[in-house]
Formats: structure tokens, sequence, C-alpha cells
């Protein structure tokens, strides 16, 4: 029993359950390995007793843990934690924001603390001492005040005829200004905007996907829209004739999208924009802009340095830091500095570039709360990174070598599943008192009206595959979710921010319940919401949870006129990823859209009656709209009766994943321009605005009266 105990202590668990009522045990090569990347060796049954003696001890002598959580609305006396320690205890808080706090554990309930991450300092009457972070967070986040629908778009596939070959943050202010004004949309939630790996100069392109990036905590800049750089008005002479030659191939990618249906080349837009932001880098910039530069640069500091020295460096040793030479795979090293200084020009570009786009982020968030936006952008956090790229680089002592993110066998997949992700320590993170995971937040609020957190049950558990083994010889490692919650309180309070969780597929007893209490929304489905502990029949509107988002499908997932026609399963019988013969499948999801049709005609949602896909398209969305539902999301593609998934899982070179533009019901491209002019469109968010003015209806009605 001593591994067991071992890895409690470090909560690593030593078995899962894949389904309710069944338990199956965690391979002991899996929890040694996990033990390993925590720096516990666990390998021989002595090394065991001895790291389970020393922990033991470890764990009975401290007086606190690394990182110590408190509710703002709480009397720090009342956390546990600080509850526990010996009466008499002389505790002292150096505020974040300045000031000094003591009190006596025991004796004194402890002084109001401002929100913040503050040094804690404990002295105990045997004169023992310790120091902790102190994280003091209001209890829940923020949601928002009224109902609000909005839409859901991967910005990549939203071109308009200004666009370089993919969607831009032009695309996205542009997009935000006329939904906010025609539409009455409240928010628009994009795909995850982080920075990518950049492709090696030789041999195949790079990962497409926004859910394995570079880094979290800044933006790519490929997602810029380069004529809105101030610096491009003022280009002259060979440069300005080079960035109009740019701007042709430009638009020959763009047309080649829109006019012939090829595939979005991120690269190749890439390879154009770098290019011509060259170009911009030397034009000189204007007192004005060189002090926003400089304060941007004061503001970000070692974080954003580290990132672009990465960058810099991969420009010439590769996209993957453990392939560099020895010397320059630790950031801190003397031949890294050496480095940074050697490479200062391209270090600068690579800092420019991310003020650049946190520029055009700026903008875009300020032009959809100027459309009228309750929420405005909603941005997306990926489960992890490229164990490659710059953050893994840059924050090595706080992500776990050898090991990733993945997740267990289960009913949908008994491989298991291995996302390539190294994950974060949380013995690591404790000890800096989440530091990189603070920056992370803030970074990605900074222009943002709510966070929509990938996989939110990573704030709990993740399940840890080893190097070199299969997904189902893995094990699930815990967080401190409480102090992972109240950093994202904290953050999302200072921003002013919602949160949204995806919470979909296996979720562990209690997580939802929890989110819940922290005011973090989940994410519901349309397709997936059954009385599965009763009848199985589609959940009845009103049983709906409010603190979600309801949508009809997401990025992951087939649009609606796909499931509604049933393409989707010919599209994963054709590619070989049906686990049952085609008619079988064909045969449960035709019964599984009847009986949702069948149950919005008895609601009198579908006055047409079955068969035209326009108008059951719009039958669903009033369902949603009948759910007590906080924010009613809209897949942007199903407005135009786009058929094609953006990303089809367990797929690779078989589909197009991530490279898709939106399209019509036909499979042709719709640019941004003829979106805002579509029929189809205005006639599904027509649903959201009759559903508005109902609600109008009913509020400012007078007792007793009955709004016609």
């Amino acid at each position: 029993m001593a591994l067991p105990r071992l890895a409690a202590s470090y909560g690593v668990a030593t078995s899962y359950s894949p389904s309710p009522g069944r338990t199956v045990p965690a391979a002991d090569t899996a929890v040694v390995a996990a033990l390993a990347a925590l720096g516990v060796d666990a390998s021989t049954p002595g090394a065991v007793s001895a790291a389970l003696a020393a922990r033991e001890a470890e764990l009975s002598a401290r007086l606190l843990p690394p990182t110590v959580v408190t509710w703002t609305d709480d009397a720090p006396s009342a956390a546990p934690l600080l509850a526990e320690l010996p009466h008499g205890t002389r505790v002292r808080v150096e505020a974040e924001q300045g000031g000094t706090h003591t009190w006596v554990a025991g004796s004194d309930a402890g002084p109001p603390l401002p929100p913040g991450v503050h040094a804690l300092h404990v002295r105990s009457p045997d004169g023992r001492e310790a120091r902790a972070h102190l994280i003091a967070a209001p209890r829940r986040i923020k949601t928002p005040r009224r109902r609000a629908h909005g839409l859901l778009v991967q910005l990549y596939s939203l071109l308009s005829h200004r666009s370089w070959g993919m969607g831009d943050l032009g695309d996205l202010a542009e997009l935000a200004a006329w939904s906010g004004r025609a539409l009455d949309v409240g928010f628009l939630q994009v795909n995850p905007l982080h920075a990518a790996v950049p492709s090696p100069p030789e041999g195949p392109g790079g990962d497409p996907s926004p859910y394995r990036p570079s880094s979290r905590r800044f933006p790519d800049p490929v997602h810029l829209r380069v004529e809105a750089v101030p610096e491009f008005t003022e280009l002259r002479g060979e440069a300005r004739d080079r960035a109009d030659e740019l701007c042709r191939r430009a638009e020959g990618l763009r047309e080649g999208v829109l006019g012939r249906g090829d595939l979005i080349d991120r690269d190749a837009v890439w390879a154009l924009k770098r290019e011509a932001l060259e170009l911009l880098a030397d034009v000189p910039v204007g007192p004005g802009r060189c002090a926003a530069y400089s304060a941007f640069l004061a503001e970000q500091g070692p974080a954003l340095e580290d990132h672009a020295t990465w960058y810099a460096l991969a420009e010439t040793h590769g996209p993957d830091w453990h392939t560099w030479p020895a010397e320059l795979r630790d950031p801190a090293s003397a031949a890294t500095t050496r480095a940074r200084r050697e490479l200062l020009d391209r270090v600068d570009f690579h800092c420019r570039l991310a003020w650049l786009t946190d520029e055009q982020l700026a903008t875009a968030q300020r032009t959809a709360r100027e459309a009228g936006m309750d929420v405005g952008l909603v941005h997306d956090l990926a489960v992890g990174v490229h164990p490659g790229g710059a953050d893994a680089w840059a924050q090595q002592r706080h992500f776990a070598q050898r090991m990733s993110v993945g997740a267990p066998p289960d009913a949908f997949n008994a491989r298991g599943q291995d996302w390539g992700l190294p994950p974060w320590r949380p013995d690591r993170l404790a000890e800096s008192g989440y530091a990189p995971y603070r920056a992370l937040l803030r970074g990605l609020l900074r222009h943002a009206g709510a966070l929509r957190i990938d996989h939110v049950m990573g704030l709990f558990r993740l399940w840890w595959v080893p190097e070199g083994h299969d997904p189902t010889q893995g094990t699930y490692v815990h967080y401190d979710a409480e102090a992972m919650l109240a950093v994202l309180a904290l953050e999302a309070a200072r921003a002013d921010a919602v949160v949204i969780g995806e919470d979909l597929g296996t979720v562990e007893p209690g997580v939802r319940d929890t989110l819940r209490e922290h005011g973090v929304l989940g994410t519901s489905v349309l397709w997936f919401e059954r009385d599965w502990q009763g009848t199985g029949r589609p959940l009845p509107a009103e049983e709906w949870r409010a603190d979600c988002v309801a949508t009809a499908t997401t990025h992951d997932l087939p649009p609606t006129a796909a499931r509604l026609t049933g393409e989707h399963v010919q599209l994963r019988h054709d590619l070989g990823l049906l686990t049952r013969p085609l008619a079988e499948e064909q045969g449960e999801a035709a019964a599984d859209v009847r009986e949702w049709l069948g149950l919005l005609s008895r609601l009198g949602m579908l006055p047409g009656g079955v068969g035209c896909e326009e108008d059951e398209i719009r039958a669903v969305h009033r369902f949603l709209l009948a759910t007590p539902a906080r924010m009613v999301g809209i897949w942007l593609p199903d407005a135009v009766g786009d058929r094609r998934p953006q990303n089809l899982p367990g797929t690779w070179d078989e589909y197009p994943n991530w490279r898709l533009p939106i399209a019509d019901a036909t499979g042709r491209p719709v640019s941004l321009e003829e979106m805002a002019a579509s029929p189809r469109l205005h006639a599904l968010l027509a649903v959201f605005r009759e559903a508005a003015r109902d609600d109008t209806r009913a509020r400012t009605a007078p007792p007793g009266a009955h709004p016609v």
C-alpha cells in the first residue's frame, strides 16, 4: 500500500472510473512515471518507502502549503488552511497593492483583505516560521447581466474581400460592428488566437490546429490586418512597390479560397504577411507610437522577451527547442543570453509583432462594445501547448517532462487519447503562487468580455500519458482546484469578464456543481441534452441548466444542416471512422433527429412542418431560446447552411481540419460581405430578435396582462 499512499500525497491517482459504478486501476508504470515527472523516485520498493517517509515528515512539519486561498467574501481566518494554524500563531499579510495586515490565529477574525496575490508570513508559538502565497479572490465570477446571444466563429474561416487568404482581426472588427448593430448580437466567440508553431523552412507545413499552439500567452501575428498597421501608409519607394506586390499576391490567395474553393493555407498567408511586416519594421515611428511600444514592452516584461527570443532562435535552429544546441535549450543560460544580444533585431521584431497584434485585438473588442455588445469578444483558452514551442521552452520548470495530456479509454474511444501537450506541474504552480497561470489569464482577458476554457475539467485533474506509452497506460493527476478557480475568479474580476467552461464529455462527479458555485458557465449542446438518468428522451427546455452557453453545435461537431440530413455519418463512413455498419449508424442518427424534430413540432416551434432544412434549423434555435441558458451561441456556418465540420476528430491528413472557409449549403465559400446580405442568415437571426421583443413585452406588460 506504500505506492498508493505516496501517489495520493502528490495528487496522483491509482485508479479511475470510466463510467458510474466501474473502477479501473491505473497502471503502476503510469503512476511511477507521473511521480518521476514530479521529482519523486518510486522506481523500486525501497525508493517508494524512502520517498513516502520523507513526504509524510515534510507534510507533518510544515505550517502552510506553498499557496493558500481565501475568499474576499469571508474573513481570512475562515480559510481552512489558516484556521488550522496553532492557536496563537502570528499572521502577517503583505498585500499585493501595498500595506500590511496582521492578526493572531484563534484570537482575531482577521481584517478584510483586498483581492490579490499577497505574501503570507506566519510564526507559531514554538518559533516555527513559514511563508506562502495568499490568493484572495471573490468567490463568484460575474455572469451576464441579461440573456445574450452571439456568434461562434473560427476566425481563420471568415474571409472578407480585404483578407489575405484567411480571416483576420480586421474581419473580426468588421463582424463585430455589423452584427452588434444590425443583428443585436451580444458576443462573438472565436477560436484560440494563440501564437502558432512556425513551419520549418524545409519539410511539411505547420500544424494548422489552433488548439496546439507554441504559446497561449501571446496571440499569433498571422491574424494581423497588415494595411491597418499605421506604418503601412508611410511606406515609400522600393518598400512601397514591394508591399503592393505582396498585396497583389495576397489577393490571389484570397480569390483562390473564395473563388476556386482552395483550402486556407496559413503558411502561405504568413509568408506574405511576415515579409510585409518586416518592411513595416523599418519605418520610423513617431514619438507617440514609440512611447506606446515602450510601455507595452515594460508591461509585458521578461515573458515577452523570452517569447520573442524563442521565435528568433527558431528562425535559425528550427521550431522544436529540443533539437537546438544543448546550451540554447535553457532560456537562462549564458549562451542564450549571448544569442539574445546577437539576435536583438529579430527579438525586437517579434516583440513588435506581439504589440501590433495586441493593438488590433484591442480595436476589435472596442468596436464590439461600441456596437452595443454587452460581452463582446469571447476568447478561447486551449488545454495546452506544443512541447517544442515557446511556452514549453520558456517555462520548462513548470511543465512535467516526458508526459503528455490526453484522455482515458471511454465508451466513445476504447484506445484513449494522447493530445501531445505537456501538462503543468501542480507542485511548481503552487510554489510560484500560480504565476504562469495568472499571467496567461491576464493576457487573454486584456481585450475580452469573456473567456472560454477548453476542457475546463483540467482545472481539477488531467490524464497524464508517459512518453512512449499507449494512452490507455496513463493516470489522472490532480490540481488544486480551489487555487485554480481562485486565480480564475481574481483575474476575471479584474477584467470584468465572464468565464465559460467547455464541460462536455466525461466529467468527474461534483465538478459541474463546483464550477456553477463559482459562476463558471457550462456548455450545453442540444443533441446531447437528454434525460440520461430517466427516460433518455430529449431534455425539456425548462429543465436545462441556466448557467450555460446553449448551442446547436461546436467546432468539433457536425454543422446542424449535416446532422439533420445525416451527411455527417456518411462523411465518417467515407473516411473509415465508423466502428459499426453504416446502416446501423445512419438509423441511429436518423432516429435521434426524428425524435428532436417531433418534439419541436409538438411545441409549435416548427410551424411549416418537417422537411424544410432552414425551418428546422430555426426551430432548433427557437428551442435553445426557450431554455433558461444565460447565453445562446449560433454557429456562424449554420446561418448560411454550411455542412462541413471545421474539425473532424480522429483524422489528420484524411480531412482538411482547420483549413475550410465558411461555405453555403452547396459548398461554395461565402465572404463576410455576402454573409451580411444573406437572406438565410437574416431569417435565422430574426428568431432571436423576435424572442427579444417577446421578452421586452413580457417585462413591460402590466400585471395580469397577456402580451400579444
